[in-house]
Protein backbone atom coordinates (compact mmCIF):
# COMPACT_ATOMS: atom_id res chain seq x y z
CA UNK A 1 0.00 0.00 0.00
CA UNK A 2 3.06 2.48 1.02
CA UNK A 3 4.60 1.90 -2.47
CA UNK A 4 1.54 2.66 -4.21
CA UNK A 5 0.86 5.71 -2.77
CA UNK A 6 4.37 6.59 -3.39
CA UNK A 7 4.02 5.74 -7.12
CA UNK A 8 0.70 7.95 -7.14
CA UNK A 9 2.58 10.53 -5.21
CA UNK A 10 5.64 10.60 -8.11
CA UNK A 11 2.91 10.15 -11.30
CA UNK A 12 0.68 13.21 -9.88
CA UNK A 13 4.67 15.95 -9.88
CA UNK A 14 4.72 14.56 -13.20
CA UNK A 15 1.21 15.47 -14.00
CA UNK A 16 0.08 11.91 -14.86
CA UNK A 17 -2.45 9.66 -13.36
CA UNK A 18 -1.94 6.02 -12.45
CA UNK A 19 -4.04 5.32 -15.55
CA UNK A 20 -2.56 7.13 -17.82
CA UNK A 21 0.64 6.02 -17.05
CA UNK A 22 -0.61 2.31 -17.98
CA UNK A 23 -2.15 3.91 -21.35
CA UNK A 24 1.10 5.17 -22.05
CA UNK A 25 3.15 1.69 -21.43
CA UNK A 26 0.39 0.10 -23.05
CA UNK A 27 0.45 2.68 -26.38
CA UNK A 28 4.46 1.98 -26.39
CA UNK A 29 3.94 -1.99 -26.11
CA UNK A 30 1.90 -1.85 -29.48
CA UNK A 31 3.81 0.52 -31.26
CA UNK A 32 6.89 -1.67 -30.80
CA UNK A 33 4.82 -4.81 -31.33
CA UNK A 34 4.09 -3.30 -34.89
CA UNK A 35 7.36 -2.54 -35.91
CA UNK A 36 8.54 -6.24 -34.80
CA UNK A 37 5.47 -7.35 -36.70
CA UNK A 38 6.44 -5.48 -39.60
CA UNK A 39 9.73 -6.88 -39.65
CA UNK A 40 8.64 -10.23 -39.63
CA UNK A 41 6.66 -9.15 -43.23
CA UNK A 42 3.21 -8.74 -41.65
CA UNK A 43 1.39 -6.72 -44.36
CA UNK A 44 0.87 -3.11 -42.44
CA UNK A 45 -3.20 -3.63 -43.16
CA UNK A 46 -3.08 -6.39 -40.54
CA UNK A 47 -0.41 -4.64 -38.37
CA UNK A 48 -2.97 -1.59 -38.24
CA UNK A 49 -5.77 -4.02 -36.48
CA UNK A 50 -3.42 -3.51 -33.34
CA UNK A 51 -4.15 0.71 -33.03
CA UNK A 52 -7.86 -0.04 -31.92
CA UNK A 53 -6.41 -1.78 -29.01
CA UNK A 54 -6.92 -1.25 -25.53
CA UNK A 55 -6.25 -3.62 -22.30
CA UNK A 56 -9.15 -5.35 -21.34
CA UNK A 57 -9.67 -5.33 -17.58
CA UNK A 58 -11.32 -9.02 -17.57
CA UNK A 59 -8.19 -10.13 -18.73
CA UNK A 60 -5.76 -8.31 -16.28
CA UNK A 61 -8.38 -9.34 -13.57
CA UNK A 62 -7.86 -12.62 -14.22
CA UNK A 63 -4.05 -13.11 -15.11
CA UNK A 64 -3.52 -11.62 -11.82
CA UNK A 65 -5.77 -13.73 -9.45
CA UNK A 66 -4.86 -15.88 -6.64
CA UNK A 67 -7.50 -19.24 -6.36
CA UNK A 68 -8.82 -19.21 -3.08
CA UNK A 69 -8.80 -22.51 -3.01
CA UNK A 70 -7.36 -25.85 -5.29
CA UNK A 71 -10.14 -28.18 -7.15
CA UNK A 72 -9.78 -31.64 -6.28
CA UNK A 73 -9.00 -33.65 -9.30
CA UNK A 74 -12.50 -35.98 -8.12
CA UNK A 75 -14.50 -32.29 -8.01
CA UNK A 76 -12.66 -31.62 -12.04
CA UNK A 77 -13.44 -34.61 -13.06
CA UNK A 78 -17.24 -34.71 -11.71
CA UNK A 79 -17.33 -30.96 -14.03
CA UNK A 80 -15.85 -32.59 -16.93
CA UNK A 81 -17.64 -36.12 -16.93
CA UNK A 82 -21.34 -35.07 -16.49
CA UNK A 83 -24.28 -37.42 -18.09
CA UNK A 84 -24.91 -34.62 -20.43
CA UNK A 85 -21.53 -34.36 -21.27
CA UNK A 86 -21.24 -37.98 -22.32
CA UNK A 87 -24.69 -37.92 -24.34
CA UNK A 88 -23.92 -34.98 -26.20
CA UNK A 89 -20.00 -36.72 -27.20
CA UNK A 90 -21.75 -40.38 -28.04
CA UNK A 91 -24.38 -38.04 -30.33
CA UNK A 92 -21.17 -36.48 -31.90
CA UNK A 93 -19.62 -39.88 -32.81
CA UNK A 94 -22.22 -41.25 -33.78
CA UNK A 95 -23.29 -37.48 -36.36
CA UNK A 96 -19.45 -37.76 -37.04
CA UNK A 97 -18.72 -41.23 -37.93
CA UNK A 98 -17.25 -41.34 -41.32
CA UNK A 99 -15.12 -38.35 -40.77
CA UNK A 100 -13.41 -38.96 -37.27
CA UNK A 101 -13.26 -42.66 -39.11
CA UNK A 102 -11.00 -41.38 -41.69
CA UNK A 103 -9.17 -38.94 -39.23
CA UNK A 104 -8.45 -42.21 -37.02
CA UNK A 105 -6.99 -44.09 -39.90
CA UNK A 106 -4.73 -40.97 -41.06
CA UNK A 107 -3.66 -39.91 -37.76
CA UNK A 108 -4.09 -43.05 -35.23
CA UNK A 109 -5.78 -41.58 -32.68
CA UNK A 110 -8.62 -42.84 -31.44
CA UNK A 111 -12.09 -40.77 -32.65
CA UNK A 112 -13.26 -41.03 -28.68
CA UNK A 113 -10.05 -39.21 -27.74
CA UNK A 114 -10.57 -36.40 -29.99
CA UNK A 115 -14.66 -35.69 -28.88
CA UNK A 116 -13.35 -36.24 -25.21
CA UNK A 117 -10.92 -33.52 -25.89
CA UNK A 118 -13.92 -31.18 -27.79
CA UNK A 119 -16.10 -32.00 -25.03
CA UNK A 120 -13.60 -30.85 -21.75
CA UNK A 121 -11.77 -28.17 -23.65
CA UNK A 122 -15.42 -26.44 -25.22
CA UNK A 123 -18.65 -28.61 -24.47
CA UNK A 124 -18.17 -29.38 -28.36
CA UNK A 125 -18.35 -25.87 -28.98
CA UNK A 126 -20.46 -24.45 -26.42
CA UNK A 127 -17.68 -22.41 -24.43
CA UNK A 128 -15.17 -21.26 -27.00
CA UNK A 129 -14.56 -17.93 -25.45
CA UNK A 130 -15.78 -14.55 -26.34
CA UNK A 131 -12.75 -12.50 -26.04
CA UNK A 132 -11.27 -10.35 -29.06
CA UNK A 133 -7.72 -12.78 -29.04
CA UNK A 134 -6.11 -9.81 -30.06
CA UNK A 135 -7.15 -7.71 -27.60
CA UNK A 136 -6.69 -10.48 -24.84
CA UNK A 137 -2.71 -11.50 -25.98
CA UNK A 138 -1.82 -7.40 -26.22
CA UNK A 139 -3.53 -7.33 -22.83
CA UNK A 140 -0.91 -10.08 -21.79
CA UNK A 141 1.99 -9.14 -23.28
CA UNK A 142 2.21 -5.48 -22.04
CA UNK A 143 2.80 -5.94 -18.28
CA UNK A 144 2.87 -8.86 -16.04
CA UNK A 145 4.37 -12.41 -15.63
CA UNK A 146 2.80 -12.95 -18.88
CA UNK A 147 4.44 -10.88 -20.99
CA UNK A 148 6.64 -12.82 -22.99
CA UNK A 149 4.04 -15.21 -23.91
CA UNK A 150 1.41 -12.56 -24.74
CA UNK A 151 4.01 -10.91 -26.90
CA UNK A 152 4.99 -13.98 -28.69
CA UNK A 153 1.47 -14.93 -28.93
CA UNK A 154 0.25 -11.81 -30.07
CA UNK A 155 2.53 -11.97 -33.02
CA UNK A 156 1.87 -15.33 -33.91
CA UNK A 157 -1.84 -14.92 -34.05
CA UNK A 158 -1.05 -11.63 -36.76
CA UNK A 159 -0.12 -14.28 -38.93
CA UNK A 160 -2.77 -16.19 -38.58
CA UNK A 161 -4.92 -13.28 -39.37
CA UNK A 162 -2.85 -12.15 -42.22
CA UNK A 163 -3.31 -16.41 -43.71
CA UNK A 164 -6.67 -15.51 -44.46
CA UNK A 165 -8.17 -18.85 -42.17
CA UNK A 166 -9.83 -16.55 -39.87
CA UNK A 167 -11.96 -13.39 -40.31
CA UNK A 168 -11.95 -10.88 -37.47
CA UNK A 169 -15.46 -10.72 -36.15
CA UNK A 170 -14.71 -14.81 -35.63
CA UNK A 171 -10.85 -14.52 -33.88
CA UNK A 172 -12.33 -14.93 -30.57
CA UNK A 173 -11.19 -17.25 -27.75
CA UNK A 174 -10.35 -17.40 -24.08
CA UNK A 175 -8.65 -14.88 -21.91
CA UNK A 176 -5.33 -16.25 -22.43
CA UNK A 177 -5.73 -16.62 -25.81
CA UNK A 178 -6.53 -20.15 -26.73
CA UNK A 179 -8.94 -20.44 -29.56
CA UNK A 180 -11.53 -22.85 -31.29
CA UNK A 181 -13.35 -25.58 -30.79
CA UNK A 182 -10.28 -27.41 -29.72
CA UNK A 183 -8.55 -24.27 -27.96
CA UNK A 184 -5.06 -24.45 -29.60
CA UNK A 185 -3.14 -21.12 -28.47
CA UNK A 186 -1.14 -18.89 -31.97
CA UNK A 187 1.69 -20.46 -32.23
CA UNK A 188 0.41 -24.46 -31.86
CA UNK A 189 -2.25 -23.85 -34.16
CA UNK A 190 1.00 -21.92 -36.70
CA UNK A 191 2.75 -25.41 -36.03
CA UNK A 192 -0.59 -28.08 -36.14
CA UNK A 193 -3.68 -26.64 -37.31
CA UNK A 194 -5.03 -28.86 -40.19
CA UNK A 195 -7.20 -28.74 -42.93
CA UNK A 196 -10.36 -31.36 -42.29
CA UNK A 197 -12.10 -30.77 -44.63
CA UNK A 198 -10.04 -30.23 -47.50
CA UNK A 199 -10.95 -26.68 -48.91
CA UNK A 200 -7.85 -25.06 -48.29
CA UNK A 201 -8.58 -23.17 -44.67
CA UNK A 202 -7.83 -24.68 -41.30
CA UNK A 203 -10.90 -22.68 -39.49
CA UNK A 204 -10.83 -24.53 -35.83
CA UNK A 205 -12.95 -21.29 -34.75
CA UNK A 206 -16.38 -22.11 -37.10
CA UNK A 207 -15.28 -25.52 -38.34
CA UNK A 208 -15.41 -28.58 -35.82
CA UNK A 209 -13.67 -30.36 -38.55
CA UNK A 210 -10.67 -28.23 -38.99
CA UNK A 211 -10.46 -27.90 -35.35
CA UNK A 212 -10.85 -32.05 -34.75
CA UNK A 213 -8.26 -32.50 -37.35
CA UNK A 214 -5.89 -30.54 -35.94
CA UNK A 215 -6.06 -31.98 -32.64
CA UNK A 216 -5.56 -35.39 -34.10
CA UNK A 217 -2.19 -34.06 -36.03
CA UNK A 218 -1.13 -32.35 -32.90
CA UNK A 219 -1.20 -35.79 -30.53
CA UNK A 220 0.05 -37.37 -33.44
CA UNK A 221 3.22 -35.01 -34.07
CA UNK A 222 3.51 -35.12 -29.98
CA UNK A 223 4.33 -39.22 -30.05
CA UNK A 224 1.11 -40.94 -29.65
CA UNK A 225 1.19 -44.48 -30.51
CA UNK A 226 -1.34 -46.13 -32.57
CA UNK A 227 -2.83 -48.77 -31.20
CA UNK A 228 -1.81 -47.99 -27.73
CA UNK A 229 -4.62 -47.58 -24.48
CA UNK A 230 -3.74 -44.64 -22.22
CA UNK A 231 -3.72 -46.58 -19.47
CA UNK A 232 -5.88 -48.68 -16.75
CA UNK A 233 -6.41 -48.22 -12.69
CA UNK A 234 -4.62 -50.63 -10.88
CA UNK A 235 -3.66 -51.77 -7.40
CA UNK A 236 -0.82 -52.09 -4.89
CA UNK A 237 0.63 -53.57 -2.35
CA UNK A 238 -0.05 -51.84 1.34
CA UNK A 239 3.67 -51.16 1.41
CA UNK A 240 3.94 -50.12 -1.94
CA UNK A 241 6.50 -47.48 -2.39
CA UNK A 242 5.36 -44.38 -3.44
CA UNK A 243 8.50 -42.55 -4.65
CA UNK A 244 8.31 -44.23 -7.88
CA UNK A 245 5.59 -42.57 -8.83
CA UNK A 246 6.30 -40.29 -11.86
CA UNK A 247 4.92 -38.91 -14.72
CA UNK A 248 8.19 -38.17 -16.08
CA UNK A 249 10.16 -40.98 -15.28
CA UNK A 250 8.51 -44.19 -16.59
CA UNK A 251 9.76 -47.72 -16.02
CA UNK A 252 9.23 -50.93 -18.06
CA UNK A 253 6.20 -53.10 -17.40
CA UNK A 254 8.32 -55.83 -15.70
CA UNK A 255 9.64 -53.02 -13.07
CA UNK A 256 5.94 -52.76 -11.75
CA UNK A 257 5.28 -56.61 -11.89
CA UNK A 258 8.23 -57.24 -9.69
CA UNK A 259 6.49 -54.49 -7.54
CA UNK A 260 3.64 -56.45 -6.89
CA UNK A 261 1.14 -53.58 -8.85
CA UNK A 262 -1.70 -55.74 -10.52
CA UNK A 263 -4.62 -54.93 -12.76
CA UNK A 264 -7.97 -56.82 -12.45
CA UNK A 265 -8.39 -59.29 -15.21
CA UNK A 266 -5.56 -58.56 -17.34
CA UNK A 267 -1.80 -58.78 -17.38
CA UNK A 268 0.97 -55.75 -17.60
CA UNK A 269 2.02 -56.51 -20.43
CA UNK A 270 5.71 -55.36 -21.72
CA UNK A 271 3.88 -54.28 -24.90
CA UNK A 272 3.06 -51.59 -23.54
CA UNK A 273 6.74 -49.80 -23.48
CA UNK A 274 8.05 -47.79 -20.41
CA UNK A 275 4.77 -46.63 -18.37
CA UNK A 276 3.92 -44.46 -14.97
CA UNK A 277 2.13 -45.25 -11.94
CA UNK A 278 0.07 -42.27 -11.17
CA UNK A 279 -1.42 -42.00 -7.95
CA UNK A 280 -2.97 -38.61 -7.73
CA UNK A 281 -4.69 -38.81 -4.34
CA UNK A 282 -1.40 -41.15 -3.02
CA UNK A 283 -2.82 -44.73 -1.05
CA UNK A 284 -6.49 -43.10 -0.72
CA UNK A 285 -8.32 -43.11 -4.06
CA UNK A 286 -7.65 -44.45 -7.81
CA UNK A 287 -4.04 -45.11 -9.02
CA UNK A 288 -3.30 -45.76 -12.79
CA UNK A 289 -0.41 -46.62 -15.03
CA UNK A 290 -0.16 -44.59 -17.96
CA UNK A 291 1.57 -44.59 -20.77
CA UNK A 292 3.33 -42.99 -23.39
CA UNK A 293 0.12 -41.92 -24.92
CA UNK A 294 -1.08 -40.36 -21.54
CA UNK A 295 1.88 -38.24 -21.95
CA UNK A 296 1.37 -37.47 -24.93
CA UNK A 297 -2.37 -35.58 -23.64
CA UNK A 298 -0.42 -34.02 -21.02
CA UNK A 299 1.74 -32.15 -23.90
CA UNK A 300 -1.80 -30.69 -24.88
CA UNK A 301 -2.64 -29.58 -21.52
CA UNK A 302 0.15 -30.13 -18.61
CA UNK A 303 -2.18 -31.03 -16.10
CA UNK A 304 -2.61 -34.40 -14.94
CA UNK A 305 -6.17 -33.63 -13.95
CA UNK A 306 -6.99 -32.70 -17.48
CA UNK A 307 -5.30 -35.25 -19.09
CA UNK A 308 -7.07 -37.75 -16.59
CA UNK A 309 -10.73 -36.47 -17.59
CA UNK A 310 -9.68 -36.60 -21.64
CA UNK A 311 -8.76 -40.09 -20.70
CA UNK A 312 -11.29 -41.51 -18.94
CA UNK A 313 -14.67 -39.35 -20.55
CA UNK A 314 -13.06 -41.15 -23.85
CA UNK A 315 -13.51 -44.73 -22.41
CA UNK A 316 -17.03 -43.60 -20.81
CA UNK A 317 -18.06 -43.05 -24.61
CA UNK A 318 -17.66 -46.65 -25.14
CA UNK A 319 -19.69 -47.87 -22.27
CA UNK A 320 -17.22 -48.64 -19.53
CA UNK A 321 -17.64 -47.76 -16.27
CA UNK A 322 -16.37 -45.64 -13.41
CA UNK A 323 -13.15 -46.30 -11.58
CA UNK A 324 -13.21 -49.30 -9.45
CA UNK A 325 -11.87 -47.77 -6.17
CA UNK A 326 -13.09 -44.22 -4.65
CA UNK A 327 -12.14 -40.65 -4.46
CA UNK A 328 -11.59 -39.29 -0.83
CA UNK A 329 -13.77 -36.69 -1.02
CA UNK A 330 -13.79 -36.37 2.72
CA UNK A 331 -10.40 -34.88 2.38
CA UNK A 332 -9.72 -31.39 0.70
CA UNK A 333 -6.34 -30.51 -0.77
CA UNK A 334 -3.96 -27.97 1.03
CA UNK A 335 -4.35 -24.10 0.19
CA UNK A 336 -1.19 -22.65 -1.15
CA UNK A 337 -1.06 -20.88 2.11
CA UNK A 338 -0.96 -23.93 4.05
CA UNK A 339 1.44 -25.86 1.75
CA UNK A 340 3.70 -22.95 2.70
CA UNK A 341 3.21 -23.86 6.58
CA UNK A 342 3.52 -27.17 6.00
CA UNK A 343 6.80 -26.78 4.26
CA UNK A 344 7.98 -24.65 7.01
CA UNK A 345 7.10 -27.16 9.57
CA UNK A 346 8.95 -30.00 7.47
CA UNK A 347 11.43 -28.19 7.67
CA UNK A 348 11.54 -27.37 11.22
CA UNK A 349 11.37 -31.37 11.93
CA UNK A 350 14.54 -31.17 9.52
CA UNK A 351 12.78 -32.64 6.60
CA UNK A 352 14.37 -30.99 3.01
CA UNK A 353 11.35 -29.28 1.04
CA UNK A 354 13.94 -27.69 -1.48
CA UNK A 355 12.05 -24.40 -0.55
CA UNK A 356 8.95 -22.47 0.92
CA UNK A 357 6.73 -21.82 -2.06
CA UNK A 358 3.12 -23.00 -1.30
CA UNK A 359 3.81 -25.52 -4.11
CA UNK A 360 3.38 -29.52 -3.77
CA UNK A 361 6.50 -30.61 -5.71
CA UNK A 362 8.91 -33.82 -6.01
CA UNK A 363 11.02 -32.37 -2.79
CA UNK A 364 7.91 -31.79 -0.49
CA UNK A 365 6.32 -34.91 -1.65
CA UNK A 366 9.51 -36.83 -0.64
CA UNK A 367 9.95 -34.42 2.74
CA UNK A 368 6.46 -36.07 3.15
CA UNK A 369 6.77 -39.54 2.71
CA UNK A 370 9.88 -39.34 4.98
CA UNK A 371 7.63 -37.77 7.71
CA UNK A 372 4.82 -40.15 6.81
CA UNK A 373 7.63 -42.87 7.45
CA UNK A 374 8.72 -41.25 10.79
CA UNK A 375 5.57 -41.60 11.97
CA UNK A 376 4.33 -44.82 10.57
CA UNK A 377 1.73 -43.47 8.36
CA UNK A 378 1.29 -45.10 4.80
CA UNK A 379 4.07 -43.54 2.60
CA UNK A 380 2.52 -41.73 -0.31
CA UNK A 381 3.82 -37.95 0.19
CA UNK A 382 0.17 -37.12 0.22
CA UNK A 383 -0.55 -34.05 1.24
CA UNK A 384 -4.11 -33.60 4.04
CA UNK A 385 -4.80 -30.98 6.38
CA UNK A 386 -4.20 -34.12 8.82
CA UNK A 387 -0.88 -34.01 7.79
CA UNK A 388 -0.34 -30.44 8.57
CA UNK A 389 -1.80 -30.55 11.48
CA UNK A 390 -0.02 -33.23 13.22
CA UNK A 391 3.50 -31.62 11.77
CA UNK A 392 1.99 -28.42 14.35
CA UNK A 393 1.57 -30.82 16.86
CA UNK A 394 -2.45 -30.44 17.44
CA UNK A 395 -4.77 -33.54 17.11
Amino acid sequence: MRSMICLSFVLALLGASPLQAADETFSHFIQEVKLEAKKKGIAEKYVNVLDGLTPDPEVLRLAARQPEFVKPIWAYLLQMITPERLALGRAQLAEREAFLAQLEEKYGVPRTILVAIWGVETNYGGNKGSHSVLQALATLGYTGKRAEFGRQQLLAALKILQSGDVELSDFKGSWAGAMGHTQFIPTTYEGYAADGTGDGVRDIWTEPKDALASSANYLKRMGWRRGLEWGFEVQVPVDMDFSVASLKHPKPAAFWRDRGVSAPSREISDGLGDISLFAPTGARGPIFLVTKNFRALLRYNTAPAYALAVAHLSDRFTGQAAFTTKWPMADRPLLPKEISAMQSALMAHGFDVGGVDGLMGSKTAAAVRDFQKSRGLVVDGYATPGILRLLRGEK
